[in-house]
């Protein structure tokens, strides 16, 4: 918006006061800069002021022009036929309209240092060759994103200066918008108002009028006689504020004549909410809100005219029972459709990584998933006597993840180690070795038979099965797994306790007496002697006092003296060290982020330092590590790619020196592995596949299932572990490729986008935890109390958005403090804390099995989960479940509400007044009851008859 005020006798330019890209922003008093983008409130006496104009002053539509002079030109003569102006009052008014425009970015690059003036005249030439693919972005007025989204306008008159251009704010504007000029000012030689409405067809690039070279689709002008110049300045903020609302910036293009103006305002004071002016203070500026309404009921609505604002948009409800869960009635019938569905967008799951968010992505997860996986392989090495272990894990782990992220129907899945399958590992082992059974040749007929049993599954399409899977159900075994995520991060932190003890009751005044020596037993137990006995060890031959701490230990001597723990010498500094590289790694990882969202730095630094932050959080402890050399503990990857045990090769016999027999009676064990397989992979395969995530290339449960069951036949000929979807690396997964929206106006959060949908993340993943034998000379440097604090980190931060943790703070909340959640508006309060204790009950009998001996039967309690979910029927209305357990998200269901309830206030007017709403085919004249007249007398609507 641009404002003049013209005295006779002085000189005047037009000089830019305000713009509006979706908030409002003025150029602060001193002009130095513009103000923090905020929420336009505008005074209701003004929406009437700008309706009088409307009726009672010039509106062009589809106006051709190519110059401002042309503007000028046809705007002067339709006053004349109605107000005539007279020639001296038309030259001036001419001359006003043509005087040069002075935008706010002009003073703040001339005051720039010399060089960086010149720098900006080098790029103009260059700068110019892209101004037709540029000259598509908006306005510095109003942003008007056309609805054909293409501009045919004339740029024959456009020689664009663009070191007089804010590149920057540039950026801000989508493709495809275009300006709305508000001209607004006071002269003194005017006696009556001259104010015009302009729609341009085609669009115009008018140079020097916006600040960005943009194509002008709307002018408002309005020049009015000296003195109101407060006045004309709040109408022109209505008409821009109106400008960026989307339902009157639909009417504004569509409209036909007059009338349909009129009638966008109309319906745009229907939805204004008036505050009291008592009760705040208009000089406070609003924060631009974090999500703002969508305004879909208002364009379903038929309030408006002829259809011209159409809400085509229909809500999605339901759950996750899509097509590519229903039977199809055909054997593999829907793994073919999941082929079908996924085979068009297999290239571009490739080409849409080409963003430094995938590099982010992979280089994090790849960290968070080496050190389960080693871990894994370490404690399945100890319970098999080292027949599995790391290397195996890294092998078996590296080749299902490449293998499943090039062929699978959800490649943002991640593939894991689960807690079950190692208990599994270890009752197998022991019953072997009681009976005398080969333990790999045994464990490769149960995987066997597990697989062919998922593929099974897969040709009957079991996985339809996964639409009884609710939100109860995924969020019971989602929170689960995130808790033990964050449990054993702190337990494997306590833990480092034992292997680095420090003195509690240490006397400082004693530091130089401190020492701790190694010296023969003085009453060796007879578990010592035989040690001794068998590895031909003289105890009197040996120089215990040289022996260092390890060689003391092998040798089973006794360390003595003040610096000595029950289990050997106390190690100063490791513990707490590893403490603070723990919760260092945790604070600094969400810290980073959530930097986006901060002020400091441009949008796409802010951006790179959020997607990089648990990578750039792990680089800065290794150094700081590296760097203080304080011997913490580090990550240990096998260095030389052969089996753990010389007795074994790749490849396992499946009947070996077993009786033939074994071979069949393992198809029972092998029912138990498929229950659980299926119940992780397609749980894990709901979350990721939320409506929320708004995912545009389909999921494939079939595929999934198919290509776990083929490789887990694979792996167990091999004699390597079994790996199953893991729920929170996928969580982590997903979280780490969220898009949102590059263009936002200043003030406007970004919206939302999606997920980046591609395999290259997984691929590069798994490809590096491969190579990983080849990087021990790297991966050796990385401690271990950073990896534990990217595990809680990852734990605490999938939490989030699930439902259930925000039913159980409501126990210890006062209901005026309680959050606006939908199901609260809805359902009770006593049966909201009833179906969460009903959750937490599930959950804390999870946890016990899970960490029980019992563990073997985990998944048929997560099976069980799903009976208990039908049971509640009994206890709650079909309504109060659709609100509680619902995977529709909240966002869709207010929508939803509040469309429902303006549908109900509308009919209810409709009853009792009688009237039902005008569209526009019928909106012919000016309403009977004008507000203008009645709000605005004595006022600048009385102006068009005191000079008529």
């Amino acid at each position: 918006m641009d404002e003049i005020c013209l005295r006779d006798g002085e000189d005047s330019d037009w000089r830019e006061s305000a713009r509006w890209l979706k908030f409002e922003e003025d150029v602060e008093d001193g002009g130095e800069r513009w103000s923090k983008p905020y929420v336009a409130t505008l005074s209701l006496h003004s929406l009437f002021e700008l309706r009088s104009c409307i009726i009672n002053s010039t509106v062009l539509l589809d106006m051709r022009a190519n110059t401002i002079e042309e503007i000028a030109d046809m705007v002067l003569d339709h006053q004349e036929l109605y107000s005539p102006l007279g020639d001296e009052l038309r030259k001036k008014v001419r001359e006003t309209l043509l005087k040069q425009h002075h935008h706010q970015n002009h003073k703040k690059l001339a005051n720039r240092l010399p060089i960086v003036r010149s720098i900006a005249d080098m790029g103009r030439r260059t700068s110019e060759l892209h101004l037709d693919k540029n000259g598509q972005m908006s306005s510095s007025q109003s942003h008007l994103a056309g609805p054909e989204g293409k501009m045919d306008g004339t740029r024959e008159n456009s020689s664009v200066d663009f070191s007089k251009i804010d590149l920057h704010f540039m950026k801000k504007i989508p493709a495809g918008a275009e300006a709305c000029n508000v001209l607004v000012g006071e002269l003194e030689f005017l006696n009556k108002p001259v104010v015009a409405f302009v729609r341009l067809s085609p669009a115009v690039l008018l140079n020097g009028l916006a600040e960005v070279p943009i194509t002008t689709r709307f002018l408002f002008i309005l020049l009015g006689p000296l003195g109101r110049g407060l006045q004309y300045h709040e109408i022109g903020r209505s008409i821009a504020t109106l400008m960026t609302d989307e339902v009157f910036h639909d009417v504004a293009y569509k409209a036909k004549d007059r009338n349909d103006l009129i009638a966008g305002i109309d319906e745009f004071l229907d939805q204004v909410t008036v505050l009291p002016p008592g009760e705040w203070d208009p000089s406070i500026r609003i924060e631009p809100p974090k999500n703002v309404p969508s305004q879909e009921k208002r364009k379903k609505s038929n309030i408006l005219p002829n259809g011209m604002v159409e809400g085509d948009e229909e809500e999605e409800l339901g759950g996750h029972g899509g097509p590519e869960l229903q039977r199809t009635g055909r054997w593999f019938g829907g793994l073919f459709l999941d082929i079908k569905r996924k085979a068009p967008s297999y290239l571009s799951d490739y080409t849409d990584a080409f963003s430094l968010q995938c590099v982010a992505s992979f280089l994090f997860l790849y960290c968070a998933c080496m050190s389960p996986v080693i871990t894994f392989g370490g404690l399945l090495g100890e319970a098999t006597e080292g027949r599995i272990s790391a290397i195996e894990s890294l092998f078996g782990a590296s080749l299902t993840g490449i293998a499943y992220s090039l062929f699978a129907g959800q490649p943002l899945t991640i593939l894991g180690s689960t807690g079950p399958v190692l208990v599994f590992e270890k009752i197998l082992f022991k019953f072997c070795k009681e009976y005398g059974l080969s333990y790999l040749s045994l464990r490769t007929c149960i995987g066997l038979w597990t697989a062919f049993l998922c593929i099974l599954l897969v040709a009957t399409d079991a996985s339809s099965l996964v639409c009884y899977i609710t939100r109860f159900t995924e969020e019971a075994f989602a929170s689960l797994i995130c808790i033990i995520f964050i449990y054993e991060a702190l337990e494997k932190l306590f833990h480092l306790g034992e292997h680095f003890p420090f003195n509690k009751n240490n006397n400082l005044d004693k530091l130089s007496m401190y020492s701790c020596s190694c010296v023969e037993p003085s009453d060796p137990t007879n578990g010592t002697l035989k040690f001794w006995e068998n590895n031909n060890i003289t105890a009197s031959e040996i120089y215990w006092e040289a022996l260092e701490v390890k060689a003391c230990i092998e040798k089973q001597g006794e360390f003595v003296g003040s610096a000595c723990g029950p289990h050997g010498p106390y190690v100063p500094d490791v513990l707490f060290w590893c403490v603070l590289l723990f919760f260092s790694t945790v604070f600094m990882s969400a810290f980073l982020k959530e930097f986006k969202f901060s002020n400091y730095f441009p949008t796409k630094v802010r951006a790179i330092i959020s997607d990089f932050a648990v990578f750039f959080t792990i680089l800065t402890m290794v150094l700081v590590d590296y760097a203080l050399g304080i011997p913490s503990p580090k990550l240990k990857v096998p260095s030389v790619f052969k089996p753990t045990r010389d007795d074994r090769g790749w490849f396992i016999n499946p009947l070996g020196p077993n009786p033939w027999w074994t071979a069949v009676i393992t198809l029972f064990p092998a029912l138990l592995c498929t229950i659980l397989i299926f119940m992780d992979q397609q749980i894990t395969a709901v979350i990721i596949n939320r409506k929320e995530h708004k995912l545009k290339k389909g999921c494939g449960y079939h595929l999934d299932l198919f290509m776990v069951g083929l490789m887990l036949g694979v792996c167990s000929l091999m004699g390597l572990p079994w790996f199953v979807a893991a729920t929170v690396l996928s969580i982590s997964h997903v979280n780490s490729l969220k898009l949102e929206s590059e263009c936002s106006a200043p003030g406007e959060q970004p919206k939302f986008l999606g997920i980046r949908e591609q395999r290259f993340t997984g691929l590069m993943i798994f490809t590096l935890m491969g190579c990983s034998v080849f990087m021990t000379s790297v991966l050796k440097f990385i401690p271990m109390p950073v990896l534990y604090g990217v595990f809680l980190y990852m734990g605490a931060s999938s939490l989030r958005g699930i439902q259930f943790f925000d039913r159980l703070r409501l126990f210890g909340m006062p209901a005026k403090h309680q959050p606006d959640f939908i199901y609260l508006r809805h359902v009770p309060l006593r049966k909201v804390h009833l179906f969460t204790i009903i959750q937490l009950s599930c959950l804390v009998l999870l946890w016990v099995i899970k960490t029980s001996k019992a563990a073997i039967v985990f998944p048929m309690m997560v099976l069980a989960l799903v009976f208990i979910r039908k049971l509640m029927d009994c206890i709650f209305t079909k309504r109060e479940l659709s609100w509680l357990d619902d995977l529709m998200p909240e966002s869709k269901k207010k929508k939803l509400e509040d469309t429902d309830e303006e549908e109900e206030e509308q009919s209810i007017l409709a009853e009792d007044e009688g009237v039902v709403q005008v569209p526009l085919e019928g909106y012919k004249g000016i309403p009977v009851i004008n507000i203008t007249d009645e709000m605005s007398k004595g006022s600048f609507g009385n102006t068009w008859n005191a000079n008529s």
